[in-house]
Protein backbone atom coordinates (compact mmCIF):
# COMPACT_ATOMS: atom_id res chain seq x y z
CA UNK A 1 0.00 0.00 0.00
CA UNK A 2 1.94 3.34 -1.09
CA UNK A 3 2.13 6.32 1.25
CA UNK A 4 -1.47 8.07 0.12
CA UNK A 5 -3.65 5.23 0.18
CA UNK A 6 -1.80 4.37 4.25
CA UNK A 7 -3.11 8.03 4.97
CA UNK A 8 -6.39 7.96 3.59
CA UNK A 9 -7.14 4.83 5.60
CA UNK A 10 -5.57 6.08 8.44
CA UNK A 11 -8.47 8.67 8.36
CA UNK A 12 -10.85 6.16 8.74
CA UNK A 13 -10.00 4.66 11.60
CA UNK A 14 -11.53 5.90 15.28
CA UNK A 15 -8.36 6.46 16.56
CA UNK A 16 -6.27 10.02 16.68
CA UNK A 17 -3.76 9.82 14.29
CA UNK A 18 -0.27 11.87 15.99
CA UNK A 19 1.83 13.81 13.24
CA UNK A 20 4.36 14.94 14.96
CA UNK A 21 6.42 18.27 13.60
CA UNK A 22 9.43 17.87 11.54
CA UNK A 23 11.27 20.77 9.36
CA UNK A 24 13.92 18.79 7.11
CA UNK A 25 14.77 15.29 6.71
CA UNK A 26 16.72 14.90 9.41
CA UNK A 27 14.07 15.44 12.00
CA UNK A 28 11.12 13.53 9.50
CA UNK A 29 13.73 10.37 10.21
CA UNK A 30 13.43 11.01 14.01
CA UNK A 31 9.82 11.36 13.78
CA UNK A 32 9.19 7.83 11.70
CA UNK A 33 12.01 6.48 14.09
CA UNK A 34 9.42 7.32 17.08
CA UNK A 35 7.40 5.00 15.34
CA UNK A 36 4.91 7.29 14.53
CA UNK A 37 2.38 6.73 11.97
CA UNK A 38 2.88 10.00 9.98
CA UNK A 39 5.01 13.05 9.65
CA UNK A 40 3.49 16.80 9.90
CA UNK A 41 5.40 18.96 8.06
CA UNK A 42 5.50 22.24 9.83
CA UNK A 43 5.66 25.80 7.06
CA UNK A 44 6.20 27.67 10.69
CA UNK A 45 8.96 25.33 11.57
CA UNK A 46 10.73 25.46 8.33
CA UNK A 47 10.46 29.37 8.16
CA UNK A 48 12.27 29.21 11.58
CA UNK A 49 14.42 26.90 10.25
CA UNK A 50 15.71 29.52 7.50
CA UNK A 51 16.33 31.95 10.39
CA UNK A 52 13.06 33.95 9.67
CA UNK A 53 9.85 33.91 11.22
CA UNK A 54 6.24 32.56 9.96
CA UNK A 55 4.71 35.59 8.59
CA UNK A 56 4.37 34.49 4.29
CA UNK A 57 7.88 35.16 3.80
CA UNK A 58 8.85 31.79 2.61
CA UNK A 59 8.21 30.96 -1.26
CA UNK A 60 6.27 28.20 -3.17
CA UNK A 61 9.56 26.76 -3.95
CA UNK A 62 10.92 26.86 -1.09
CA UNK A 63 8.48 24.45 0.58
CA UNK A 64 8.48 22.37 -2.55
CA UNK A 65 12.12 21.56 -2.15
CA UNK A 66 11.50 20.73 1.39
CA UNK A 67 9.21 18.47 1.04
CA UNK A 68 11.11 16.68 -1.66
CA UNK A 69 13.45 15.84 1.20
CA UNK A 70 11.42 15.25 4.04
CA UNK A 71 9.36 12.78 1.63
CA UNK A 72 12.09 10.77 0.48
CA UNK A 73 13.82 10.19 3.66
CA UNK A 74 10.72 8.43 5.24
CA UNK A 75 7.97 6.18 4.48
CA UNK A 76 5.43 7.31 6.87
CA UNK A 77 2.73 9.49 5.14
CA UNK A 78 3.73 13.64 5.15
CA UNK A 79 1.29 16.24 5.62
CA UNK A 80 2.43 19.43 4.13
CA UNK A 81 1.57 22.86 5.09
CA UNK A 82 0.81 24.65 1.90
CA UNK A 83 0.01 28.07 3.57
CA UNK A 84 -2.51 29.60 0.98
CA UNK A 85 -2.07 28.07 -2.08
CA UNK A 86 0.96 30.69 -2.56
CA UNK A 87 -1.88 33.53 -4.58
CA UNK A 88 -5.00 33.08 -5.80
CA UNK A 89 -7.16 30.07 -7.52
CA UNK A 90 -4.60 29.39 -10.52
CA UNK A 91 -1.82 30.03 -8.53
CA UNK A 92 -3.42 27.03 -6.57
CA UNK A 93 -3.77 24.53 -9.12
CA UNK A 94 0.33 24.79 -9.75
CA UNK A 95 0.75 24.37 -5.78
CA UNK A 96 -1.25 21.26 -5.74
CA UNK A 97 0.32 19.78 -9.18
CA UNK A 98 3.88 20.43 -7.60
CA UNK A 99 2.98 18.97 -4.02
CA UNK A 100 1.40 16.13 -5.36
CA UNK A 101 5.10 15.66 -7.71
CA UNK A 102 6.58 15.66 -4.10
CA UNK A 103 4.81 12.21 -2.44
CA UNK A 104 3.40 14.20 0.29
CA UNK A 105 0.50 12.36 1.21
CA UNK A 106 -1.75 15.27 1.98
CA UNK A 107 -1.69 19.32 2.06
CA UNK A 108 -3.84 22.07 3.98
CA UNK A 109 -5.03 25.42 2.39
CA UNK A 110 -6.26 27.84 4.44
CA UNK A 111 -8.39 30.81 3.85
CA UNK A 112 -6.21 33.47 4.91
CA UNK A 113 -4.94 36.56 2.64
CA UNK A 114 -1.76 36.56 0.66
CA UNK A 115 1.18 36.62 2.41
CA UNK A 116 -0.40 34.44 5.45
CA UNK A 117 0.59 34.70 9.26
CA UNK A 118 1.04 31.93 11.62
CA UNK A 119 -2.52 31.07 12.48
CA UNK A 120 -2.02 32.05 16.50
CA UNK A 121 -0.51 35.09 15.79
CA UNK A 122 -2.85 38.33 15.95
CA UNK A 123 -3.20 40.46 12.76
CA UNK A 124 -4.66 38.38 10.46
CA UNK A 125 -7.11 38.36 7.86
CA UNK A 126 -8.91 36.03 5.42
CA UNK A 127 -10.51 36.00 2.30
CA UNK A 128 -14.37 36.10 1.46
CA UNK A 129 -15.99 32.38 1.60
CA UNK A 130 -17.14 32.44 -1.86
CA UNK A 131 -13.20 32.90 -3.09
CA UNK A 132 -11.82 30.40 -0.82
CA UNK A 133 -14.77 27.98 -2.10
CA UNK A 134 -13.91 28.69 -5.35
CA UNK A 135 -10.21 27.70 -4.26
CA UNK A 136 -10.57 24.83 -2.95
CA UNK A 137 -12.90 23.02 -6.03
CA UNK A 138 -9.80 24.33 -7.85
CA UNK A 139 -7.46 22.05 -5.79
CA UNK A 140 -9.65 19.28 -5.99
CA UNK A 141 -9.62 19.71 -9.81
CA UNK A 142 -6.20 19.46 -9.60
CA UNK A 143 -5.61 16.51 -8.27
CA UNK A 144 -4.13 13.76 -10.62
CA UNK A 145 -4.23 11.33 -7.87
CA UNK A 146 -7.17 10.93 -6.22
CA UNK A 147 -5.91 9.64 -3.29
CA UNK A 148 -3.84 13.06 -2.37
CA UNK A 149 -5.25 14.77 0.53
CA UNK A 150 -6.62 18.23 0.14
CA UNK A 151 -7.35 19.62 4.26
CA UNK A 152 -9.25 22.81 4.02
CA UNK A 153 -8.10 24.85 7.08
CA UNK A 154 -10.17 28.20 8.11
CA UNK A 155 -8.50 30.93 10.32
CA UNK A 156 -11.76 32.63 10.38
CA UNK A 157 -11.83 32.40 14.51
CA UNK A 158 -9.75 35.17 14.90
CA UNK A 159 -11.15 37.27 12.15
CA UNK A 160 -15.07 37.36 12.02
CA UNK A 161 -15.66 35.03 15.22
CA UNK A 162 -16.31 31.35 16.02
CA UNK A 163 -19.43 30.48 14.33
CA UNK A 164 -18.51 31.84 11.03
CA UNK A 165 -15.02 29.55 11.34
CA UNK A 166 -18.02 26.81 11.95
CA UNK A 167 -20.12 27.96 8.82
CA UNK A 168 -16.94 28.10 6.52
CA UNK A 169 -15.72 24.53 7.57
CA UNK A 170 -19.08 23.21 7.36
CA UNK A 171 -19.22 24.81 3.17
CA UNK A 172 -15.95 23.83 2.72
CA UNK A 173 -16.70 20.31 3.54
CA UNK A 174 -19.59 20.21 1.59
CA UNK A 175 -17.01 20.59 -1.46
CA UNK A 176 -15.76 17.15 -0.50
CA UNK A 177 -12.41 18.13 0.92
CA UNK A 178 -10.95 15.10 3.04
CA UNK A 179 -10.71 16.26 5.77
CA UNK A 180 -11.24 20.18 8.06
CA UNK A 181 -8.95 21.93 10.03
CA UNK A 182 -10.35 24.95 11.62
CA UNK A 183 -7.34 27.05 13.55
CA UNK A 184 -6.65 28.32 16.65
CA UNK A 185 -10.06 27.74 18.87
CA UNK A 186 -9.48 29.67 21.80
CA UNK A 187 -11.06 27.44 24.72
CA UNK A 188 -11.57 23.84 25.76
CA UNK A 189 -15.26 24.44 24.85
CA UNK A 190 -14.58 25.67 21.35
CA UNK A 191 -12.42 22.75 20.75
CA UNK A 192 -15.41 20.43 21.76
CA UNK A 193 -18.36 22.21 19.95
CA UNK A 194 -15.93 21.91 16.62
CA UNK A 195 -16.76 18.50 15.90
CA UNK A 196 -20.50 18.32 17.22
CA UNK A 197 -21.35 21.22 14.33
CA UNK A 198 -19.00 19.93 11.80
CA UNK A 199 -19.89 16.18 10.83
CA UNK A 200 -19.01 14.03 8.30
CA UNK A 201 -15.26 14.30 7.97
CA UNK A 202 -12.15 14.13 9.57
CA UNK A 203 -11.04 16.72 11.71
CA UNK A 204 -7.52 17.88 12.53
CA UNK A 205 -6.64 19.66 15.50
CA UNK A 206 -3.32 21.75 15.83
CA UNK A 207 -1.67 20.82 19.32
CA UNK A 208 1.01 23.55 20.97
CA UNK A 209 2.07 25.03 24.13
CA UNK A 210 1.96 28.60 23.74
CA UNK A 211 -1.08 29.15 21.14
CA UNK A 212 -4.29 30.39 21.41
CA UNK A 213 -5.71 26.97 22.02
CA UNK A 214 -5.47 24.90 25.48
CA UNK A 215 -3.11 21.84 24.49
CA UNK A 216 -4.96 18.86 25.89
CA UNK A 217 -3.76 15.21 25.96
CA UNK A 218 -4.19 12.89 22.85
CA UNK A 219 -6.73 10.91 24.71
CA UNK A 220 -9.33 14.01 25.04
CA UNK A 221 -9.08 14.94 21.90
CA UNK A 222 -9.63 11.74 20.48
CA UNK A 223 -12.61 11.34 22.76
CA UNK A 224 -13.91 14.61 21.43
CA UNK A 225 -13.62 13.73 17.90
CA UNK A 226 -10.76 14.48 16.35
CA UNK A 227 -8.80 12.28 13.70
CA UNK A 228 -5.75 14.03 12.89
CA UNK A 229 -3.46 16.21 15.56
CA UNK A 230 -0.51 17.64 14.38
CA UNK A 231 2.25 18.65 16.58
CA UNK A 232 4.16 21.52 15.16
CA UNK A 233 6.62 22.51 17.59
CA UNK A 234 7.62 20.08 19.81
CA UNK A 235 10.50 18.20 17.70
CA UNK A 236 12.13 22.40 16.80
CA UNK A 237 11.53 23.75 20.37
CA UNK A 238 13.61 20.58 21.76
CA UNK A 239 16.42 21.03 18.96
CA UNK A 240 16.67 25.39 20.08
CA UNK A 241 17.19 23.95 23.61
CA UNK A 242 19.46 21.26 23.38
CA UNK A 243 21.42 23.60 20.59
CA UNK A 244 21.65 26.50 23.16
CA UNK A 245 23.35 24.37 25.88
CA UNK A 246 25.51 22.65 23.82
CA UNK A 247 26.66 26.24 22.35
CA UNK A 248 26.37 27.73 25.71
CA UNK A 249 28.96 24.91 27.63
CA UNK A 250 31.24 25.25 24.55
CA UNK A 251 31.48 29.01 25.65
CA UNK A 252 31.66 28.65 28.74
CA UNK A 253 33.90 25.69 28.86
CA UNK A 254 35.75 25.39 25.80
CA UNK A 255 34.44 22.13 25.00
CA UNK A 256 31.25 19.91 25.23
CA UNK A 257 32.82 17.11 26.92
CA UNK A 258 30.75 17.43 30.61
CA UNK A 259 27.76 17.14 28.71
CA UNK A 260 28.97 14.73 26.24
CA UNK A 261 26.57 11.77 27.75
CA UNK A 262 23.69 13.91 26.70
CA UNK A 263 24.54 14.09 22.81
CA UNK A 264 24.50 11.88 20.53
CA UNK A 265 27.66 9.81 19.00
CA UNK A 266 29.12 10.48 16.00
CA UNK A 267 28.17 6.57 15.43
CA UNK A 268 24.44 7.23 16.21
CA UNK A 269 24.37 10.56 14.23
CA UNK A 270 25.60 8.58 10.61
CA UNK A 271 22.77 5.69 11.83
CA UNK A 272 19.58 7.46 11.91
CA UNK A 273 20.76 9.58 8.26
CA UNK A 274 21.37 5.93 7.08
CA UNK A 275 24.96 5.87 6.50
CA UNK A 276 25.35 1.82 6.49
CA UNK A 277 23.11 1.55 3.66
CA UNK A 278 25.28 3.84 1.38
CA UNK A 279 28.02 2.28 2.07
CA UNK A 280 26.15 -0.76 1.33
CA UNK A 281 25.93 0.33 -2.10
CA UNK A 282 29.31 1.68 -2.60
CA UNK A 283 30.64 -1.46 -2.01
CA UNK A 284 28.21 -2.78 -4.46
CA UNK A 285 28.98 -0.10 -7.23
CA UNK A 286 32.52 1.68 -6.62
CA UNK A 287 34.29 -1.99 -5.84
CA UNK A 288 37.39 -2.07 -7.78
CA UNK A 289 37.09 -4.69 -11.12
CA UNK A 290 39.13 -7.21 -10.58
CA UNK A 291 40.18 -7.54 -13.98
CA UNK A 292 41.54 -4.08 -13.68
CA UNK A 293 44.94 -3.44 -12.80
Amino acid sequence: MNVRKTFKSLLQRDKLLVAPGCFDGLSARLVEEARFEAAYLSGGAMARSMGIPDIGLVTMSETIERAAQVVSSVNIPVIADADTGYGNAVNLVRTVREYERTGVAAIHIEDQITPKRCGHLDGKEVISLAEMENKLQAALAARSDPDFCIIARTDARGVHGFDDAINRARAFAKLGVDAIFVEAPQSESELEEIPRRVTGVPLLVNVFKGGKTPMLPAERLQKMGYRIAIYPSETQRASIHAMRNALATLKREGTTESIDAALTTFKERDRVVGLDEWQSIEKAYLALDPNQG
